[in-house]
């Protein structure tokens, strides 16, 4: 397979960024993948939208290591000051909807598969997967993808995902539960005093969650943590509640499963119940020990937990390491862009992450 120049991957950027992508409408980014990959060699396979690689000389007794990161964006936020769509190369800056979320870990990811493309000489395999759906964690993204490997007999290892961090090593990130809790009373007359107020019992066991704390901690991601975001009860002043809504945001950590925190949450709650939106968003950690953060360390990245959610998600019981190009803060906001100079130096760290955990005899 051909390199990919830092000029290649700015031109590539470009055309990404000047086409749509919406998640769940990535059609015309996942055109353009295929064919710019398959021009410079690469023999390319494509899952709906997704678009991945092996590398040559792939040796199934080999650990097998994921380059991935996703094509898809949100929707344009409001407040943009140039067209959303532009893919315009001003002042050092790729302009543009997914040019930092996550254009320019695409790109570098792809230049340092390029790079090593032939792994007959190394301890590894490498998986490129650039895919689908990652904004909605939709059926047709990664979770298509890891049952696609798994039906081929593509074992994976371990992970790099790509998402904006400054190329820095985010060694977890914690899960997400949101429940709707709902305490139920007697309505009656406010000026006698009659019924039985649901918003008092709310309270109480609102109250009861704010102090809560979970016997079992995280190594890595530490305790639990548990947020009342939203209450609603009471149709007019003068009637007590029969009934009170209230919405508890969880960022779960390993130390449980999403559906263990649900049920631990529930039993401690005396009035209310807890009904989960969803437990897909999961809590993910690597040790410290493992040989990707001990060579993302080794030449120079500081770790650290991520306070957002990606498609490491959804690898449950694949050692992986989120680590991208750009900053999370211009994520999902207006006049997004990537600096060039950040392609290059994400380039330079991936590549340089891959030589050193090549030197290691072990690397489980």
């Amino acid at each position: 397979m051909q390199n990919f120049s830092l000029d290649s991957c700015v031109e590539l950027l470009s055309r990404l960024v000047a086409t749509p992508s919406v998640s769940g409408s990535e059609g015309g980014t996942a055109d353009i993948l295929f064919d710019t990959l398959s021009q410079h060699g690469a023999k390319v396979n494509r899952l709906y939208n997704n678009i991945w690689v092996l590398s040559d000389g792939f040796d199934a007794t080999k650990p097998t290591l994921l380059l991935n990161s996703h094509h898809d964006t949100v929707k344009p936020a409001g407040g943009y000051t140039f067209d959303p769509y532009s893919g315009a190369v001003e002042d050092g800056k790729i302009l543009g909807l997914g040019s930092n979320d996550a254009g320019g870990s695409v790109v570098s990811l792809i230049a340092t598969f390029s790079r090593f493309s032939d792994t007959t000489n190394l301890p590894f395999n490498l998986l490129l997967a650039i895919t689908a759906e990652e904004e909605t964690m939709g059926e047709r993204g990664m979770r298509a993808m890891l049952a696609h490997f798994k039906e081929l007999g593509i074992a994976i290892d371990m992970a790099i995902v790509g998402e904006p961090t400054s190329m820095q090593a985010a060694v977890g990130e914690r899960g997400l539960v949101v429940l709707d809790g709902v305490a139920t009373g007697k309505s009656g007359h406010a000026a006698r005093n009659e019924g039985d107020n649901a918003l008092y019992k709310a309270i109480e066991d609102i109250e009861i969650l704010r102090n809560y704390n979970f016997e079992n901690t995280s190594q890595v991601l530490g305790d639990i943590k548990i947020s009342v975001t939203q209450i609603s009860a009471g149709s007019q002043h003068n009637i007590v509640p029969d009934s009170c809504r209230f919405v508890v945001d969880v960022r779960t950590t390993d130390a449980y499963t999403n559906e263990q925190t649900v049920e631990i949450l529930q039993d401690v709650v005396r009035h209310s119940t807890l009904t989960p939106r969803s437990t897909r968003v999961r809590a993910s950690a690597i040790a410290a020990t493992h040989p990707l953060v001990r060579a993302a360390v080794a030449v120079g990245c500081k770790s650290f937990i991520s306070p957002t959610t990606s498609d490491r998600a959804i690898m449950q019981g694949i050692p992986a390491l989120k680590i991208g190009v750009g900053e999370s803060s211009r994520s999902h906001t207006a006049d997004e862009f990537v600096k060039i100079s950040e392609i290059e130096n994400g380039i330079a760290v991936y590549q340089s992450l891959l030589e050193q955990l090549a030197k290691y005899e072990t690397l489980e």
